[in-house]
């Protein structure tokens, strides 16, 4: 099976995980979080993750980070091009949909877990209207006023 981790600056990656074991407990147990503190050193992250890609049994591993270019991906970028015994791809940008739609997928192969995680970010992220459609204004007609009716 596919294993995750995600590097994200603290507390962000331990969230998601927690999120994962909640929604798919299943699914859940191939992630890890590894969370970039600022009271540690880069370096000292970086042997941290690692020892947690070393450890995990699974050959092919999707690394989910936040920030393109901030130090969670940077460390990311640096364990994937280290490790030749695992394929691993990295996808910045995690959000909660992303992790659901890879967890969903993760028995799909690396290249559909990585396809399918970006398309689930970017399809979850909408802007929603801010007025219900239940408050629009109605029209009562002269025979309608004794049968009007509120949608709750």
């Amino acid at each position: 099976m596919l294993g995750m981790l995600i590097i994200a600056h603290a507390p962000l990656a331990s969230a998601l995980k927690s999120v994962a074991q909640h929604t798919f407990p299943d699914c859940a147990v191939t992630v890890e979080a590894l969370d970039v503190s600022p009271n540690f050193s880069v370096e000292h992250t970086e042997v941290a993750g690692r020892d947690l890609l070393a450890q995990m049994a699974a050959q092919e591993v999707l690394i989910l980070t936040d920030v393109f270019g901030a130090t969670p991906c940077n460390i990311a970028q640096r364990l994937a091009a280290e490790f030749d015994s695992k394929a691993v791809k990295v996808i910045a940008g995690v959000n909660v949909p992303m992790l659901w739609r890879a967890l969903c997928y993760a028995k799909g192969g690396l290249d559909t877990v990585a396809e399918r995680a970006v398309a689930g970010a970017s399809q979850g992220v909408i802007q929603v209207s801010v007025s219900r459609p239940q408050n629009q204004t109605s029209k009562l007609g002269s025979n309608d006023s004794n049968h009007h009716h509120h949608q709750q």
